[in-house]
């Protein structure tokens, strides 16, 4: 079969619109949302922050079990389960009447709805049908998460404007339901062994050839593992910050007087920039040491968050998002590409699962540790400051990562 016309990059596209909704949906209207949601519940930006927190706390304590039952069972089935879950959790929240049940919903049904619906399902899914080509495919799919960027801070902004935020949880409701739910029904396929293929489109190997690739690791294993340590430490600490930064960005710079279309307009910048940083990240990983283009990704963040704190004008801010966009779009696909050149094809869904919980307690208070330095000082600085102190700690805990010789 040729490569254009391989079944993987149909996987590709399913796990391109799982991820949109997933991240966009949530994520990425988080923080255009996060004004109106604080004013009905008492103003506290620490206080709404926290729900992001649940979602990390849920999705870390399943992650190690859904991990595992992806790799033996019907990913399509968890998929689907994933995607009424997480429709039902935006109906849900369009009615919560305190922060208790807001809570509640984001924890027991968007934490769930969207790790099984995008997230590790569709990570797994992607890195089940390709090998050599992983890291190239891991980010085109999470062009998804980059796109969601540029078009749901806007989406949501006008939504707001018009419906509400409680409206605007209805309508992503209905497009959760619509947008994923015939497509994952349709051309979910495990893996390319289920339709007689091999990862990748390649002929099938000799009948002596065991490639390292398909080696199974054990839980016990995974744990004593240096460079499982790499990456919790690594994308822990990345998603820490990241999460952070861009959850408060947008208010962020409406607070220095931007009004609210072009703030959302500097996350889109930040989101885009995103898209091209997923395709050179991706690239860089297939073909040289991971570890290189995870330096790199975790320079431009740097850099990039050092403008956001400092730029006073439109023009710098838009510059400073351009370039912490562009290292962060490689944070997603190195962290699922560089745990699969580690420990393979046929335990990915276990070692991504099982990374998820260790990572959790970093992910999960990002965002409210921003939303607390600015209810105390006033201004986001020094949660600026301590989320650049974490993207250097990351730079220094991947240098402990050992891939395999034959994933090279």
């Amino acid at each position: 079969m040729n490569e254009r016309g391989f079944y993987g990059w149909r996987i590709v596209g399913v796990a391109f619109v799982c991820d949109f909704v997933a991240t966009g949906f949530l994520f990425y209207s988080y923080g255009v949302l996060f004004k109106a949601v604080a004013a009905d519940f008492g103003g506290s930006r620490l206080g709404v922050g926290a729900g992001l927190m649940v979602v990390n706390i849920v999705g870390g304590l399943a992650a190690p079990f859904l991990g595992r039952a992806i790799d033996r069972h019907s990913i399509r089935t968890f998929m689907l389960a994933g995607t009424v879950t997480s429709a039902a959790g935006f109906a849900l929240l369009s009615q919560v009447e305190s922060l208790w049940a807001y809570y509640a919903v984001f924890g027991i049904f968007i934490g769930l709805g969207n790790l099984a619906m995008g997230n590790l399902a569709a990570a797994t899914l992607v890195a089940n049908w390709f090998v050599a080509r992983r890291g190239l495919a891991l980010g085109i799919a999470t062009i998804g998460v980059s796109l969601s960027g540029v078009v749901m801070p806007a989406v949501a902004t006008w939504l707001v404007s018009q419906v509400g935020w409680r409206g605007t949880y209805q309508v992503y409701a209905l497009g959760t339901l619509l947008l994923v739910t015939p497509i994952v029904a349709l051309y979910v396929v495990k893996r390319p062994e289920d339709m007689g293929l091999r990862p990748d489109g390649a002929p099938p190997p000799p009948a002596d050839h065991v490639p390292v690739d398909e080696r199974t690791w054990r839980t016990r294993e995974l744990l004593r593992a240096p460079s499982f340590w790499s990456l919790v430490a690594t994308f822990g600490l990345g998603m820490f910050a990241l999460s952070g930064v861009l959850t408060h960005m947008v208010p962020h710079v409406t607070d220095q007087g931007v009004d609210p279309y072009r703030a959302a307009a500097v996350l889109a910048v930040t989101a885009g920039c995103g898209i091209a940083g997923k395709f050179v990240f991706g690239a860089l990983a297939d073909r040289y040491d991971g570890r290189l283009a995870v330096w790199t990704s975790l320079a431009a963040q740097i850099l990039g968050l050092t403008g956001l704190a400092s730029a006073s004008g439109l023009a710098g801010l838009y510059g400073a998002a351009a370039v912490f966009g562009f290292g962060m779009g490689g944070m997603v696909p190195l962290s699922a590409t560089l745990t699969g050149q580690a420990f393979g094809r046929w335990s990915y869904g276990k070692a991504m699962g099982l990374l998820r919980p260790f990572q959790v307690p970093l992910n999960a208070i990002g965002v409210p540790f921003g939303g607390w330095v600015f209810d105390v000082t006033g201004s986001y600085d020094w949660a600026f400051r301590v989320y650049g102190l974490a993207f250097v700690i990351a730079a220094i805990s991947i240098a402990a990562l050992r891939v395999p010789a034959g994933e090279r």
